[in-house]
């Protein structure tokens, strides 16, 4: 009996039965796959294939230009070429390729070969700043963007840009790409208010990518209005969606294109030529007495000047500064390191940015206030005898520890009243009348609220709104801010230094003018501005000057009353009279008053011509910072100064306001005052001068 072929059949049925089951899990497997790739997760893929083949391209937009008050050009773009090759459209045959690199090496100057390259080579491969040679650079350019165009050679002459534009035919892949380039025709002249252009910062790339700016490519400001107005200055780049194929070769646009918006136009209130005068005089003047003395005296100061009536600044001096020319197209480290670790700092704007104690012209605050709150009449006299000796006291039952405070003039000035007392800066009226002393100006005289409420009005301890960054707001100094920051009480004698603008007191130079411009145009504290008009390149005026204030100090209630040293509730004005007479009383420090005088002969005729009928405020301010302190000059009675002038003319009806300040330059009256009165005298010789072309 044969029973193999049964147990045959039932053994291939078996095994059918496995293969169909196999057969069926891989082709479900299979579908399950396509299942997810095509349904689940297509929308996703086609996303991504979507973003393979389309390219967002920025099409840069022309940066505005920079103008001063009569159209003198402070910044603008300059046609910069560069020779680029794009490795996809150069010839296929190696020989051709060849040819063109060897014509195009002697033109621009760059070796067709200078050996292989390697990974650290290619990471290190920076356009224009890398040594190679032609064919590192195609090699290196064609691996990873073969359409894109790369430059070999940048910022060449325009003869041999216009010979690489001449064979372009017979130099396929070979081309001229012209890229706008920040120019500077000022320089240094005005560096510290025009600045400076550089890459966008990786801490800020976010920002401006969001905002349709290229990382890699743009240039945003580093300092000065290119800074501040980059908003307006940089407009909006364009934008293209475009088709690419797998090696990056544009086929198509794939939407309308959105042509770039050019940036604005800007005209600042700047007049160059004041500009230029201003920094000449506080240059020679500095370097007058450093020679006199035979030594260096200082090399750093601030001229600012300004139209008190509009807030408009006429010219913004901080020495020294830099030349920015030096970074139009690149910032060099090594020209960047030494600016940075140069002791004066260049790259800090003085005018706005330093605070220093202001001195004697701060005694114009306590001015306001001694009269506005009847702490003495005009007329009340005041014995200066050169020394008087303060029981400091930092609390009311403390038995206090006697405290010597000295006049400028060791010998007094007698009988001082209101208007000798701002024209001689006595500083024992001051400390009086700001202090209080004994039975002749009984209690606390003005005392530290009221006087820092008055420094307040005029613009102190906060910031002037001027279109620049890094305005610093000074210090105004109470107890309340003692106690916080130094963990000590309010002191008499902080109250006697205050008044006089030294202690704790520290403002900056454009505080300071601004402070004495409320005061030369009755009582406005205007707001202060560098912009005179924006213009689009079309020619539309979208913003002109308009003159605003913060407050009128006669009609504004801008002062807190104080009940000891609580505040009611209740504000005030300052009395125009009060105005009026410190106004007189600033006239007065120049007819016959510390600006009167002249040390040397070179100052006679400066100062004997008085035609622009001015006034001002010298101010001598005593400090001691780490410089000095490193220097072993912080010696008590012996401090090193600073030199403080602000002037305005008319006296009666002030065109034009100017500060200088000089680090350790000693009186003011010796080196800044000289520095103003020219300026001064320049401006309404420029006036004049504008007045005859216009006729």
């Amino acid at each position: 009996m044969n029973v193999f072929p049964q147990r045959s059949r039932r053994y291939e049925k078996w095994r059918y039965t496995v293969l169909y089951i196999l057969i069926v899990t891989i082709f479900g497997f299979f579908l399950l796959r396509l299942f997810d790739l095509q349904i689940l997760q297509g929308s996703a893929y086609v996303a991504q294939a979507n973003e393979n083949r389309t390219r967002i391209i920025r099409d840069p937009a022309i940066r505005g230009t920079i103008y001063d008050r009569n159209g003198f050009i402070l910044a603008q773009n300059v046609a910069s070429y560069n020779v680029v090759v794009t490795p996809g459209y150069l010839p296929r045959d190696e020989g051709d390729t060849q040819s063109i690199f060897r014509g195009l090496s002697g033109l621009i100057d760059m070796p067709v070969n200078l050996g292989d390259t390697d990974e650290e080579t290619v990471r290190a491969f920076t356009p224009c700043l890398s040594e190679l040679g032609i064919s590192e650079v195609v090699f290196i350019a064609s691996t990873n963007w073969p359409y894109q165009p790369t430059a070999l050679k940048c910022n060449v002459p325009q003869e041999v840009a216009m010979v690489v534009m001449e064979n372009r035919e017979k130099w396929p892949g070979i081309d001229v790409e012209i890229t706008p380039v920040r120019q500077y025709p000022t320089g240094e002249l005005t560096s510290e208010i025009i600045g400076f252009l550089g890459p966008i910062p990786a801490i800020l790339e976010d920002y401006y990518v969001e905002r349709g700016f290229v990382a890699a490519r743009d240039k945003v400001g580093y300092a000065g209005v290119e800074q501040s107005l980059n908003d307006i200055l940089a407009g909006t780049n364009g934008l293209r969606r475009v088709e690419v194929n797998v090696a990056g070769e544009i086929i198509r646009n794939l939407a309308e294109p959105i042509d770039p918006i050019p940036g604005d136009d800007i005209y600042l209130t700047i007049d160059t030529r004041l500009q230029a005068i201003a920094r000449e005089a506080l240059i020679d003047e500095m370097a007058f007495w450093n020679n006199f003395a035979g030594r260096t005296i200082s090399n750093n100061g601030v001229v600012i000047a300004m139209n008190p009536k509009t807030g408009e600044v006429l010219a913004l001096v901080s020495y020294p500064n830099f030349e920015n020319n030096r970074m139009e197209r690149v910032i060099p480290g090594y020209y960047y390191e030494q600016l940075s670790n140069d002791p004066q700092r260049p790259l800090f704007n003085h005018a706005i940015s330093a605070e220093h104690p202001p001195g004697s012209v701060f005694k114009m605050a306590s001015a306001l206030g001694v009269l506005n709150e009847g702490v003495v009449t005009p007329d009340y006299e005041i014995f200066d005898p050169g020394i008087i000796t303060v029981m400091q006291r930092f609390y009311e039952n403390d038995p206090g520890t006697p405290r010597q405070f000295v006049c400028w003039d060791r010998n007094g000035h007698g009988m001082v009243d209101f208007m000798w007392g701002v024209a001689l800066s006595c500083n024992v009226y001051w400390y009086k009348v700001g202090g209080g002393y004994q039975d002749e100006v009984p209690g606390e005289g003005l005392g530290i609220w009221h006087m820092s409420e008055y420094a307040k009005a005029l613009g102190y301890g906060t910031l002037s709104g001027i279109e620049l960054p890094g305005e610093q707001d000074g210090l105004i100094p109470n107890p309340t801010w003692k106690r916080i920051n130094l963990g000590e009480n309010w002191a008499t004698g902080d109250t006697y230094t205050a008044a006089v603008g030294q202690g704790f007191v520290l403002a900056t130079p454009l505080q300071v003018l601004n402070s004495i411009s409320t005061i030369a145009n009755g009582g406005k504290l205007m707001d202060v501005t560098l912009i005179d008009r924006i213009v689009s390149k079309d020619g539309t005026l979208k913003q002109e000057l308009t003159p605003s204030y913060r407050w009128d100090i006669t009609k504004d209630p801008v002062i807190n009353i104080y009940q000891g040293n609580n505040p009611t509730g209740e504000t005030k004005a300052v009395e125009p009279w009060v105005v009026e007479l410190a106004n007189q009383a600033m006239r007065l420090v120049v007819t016959d008053g510390t600006a009167s005088r002249y040390e040397i002969e070179r100052h006679k005729a400066l100062f004997q011509n008085d035609s622009s009928r001015s006034a001002g405020k010298t101010g001598t301010a005593e400090y001691c910072d780490d410089i000095a302190a490193a220097q072993g000059k912080c010696t008590f009675g012996a401090w090193p100064s600073h030199a403080w002038y602000v002037g305005y003319a008319p006296w009666d009806d002030a065109e034009i306001a100017v500060v200088a300040f000089v680090y350790n330059g000693s009186e003011g009256a010796t080196l800044s005052a000289p520095v103003v009165r020219r300026v001064i005298d320049a401006y309404f010789e420029l006036k004049a001068i504008d007045l005859e072309n216009s006729q």
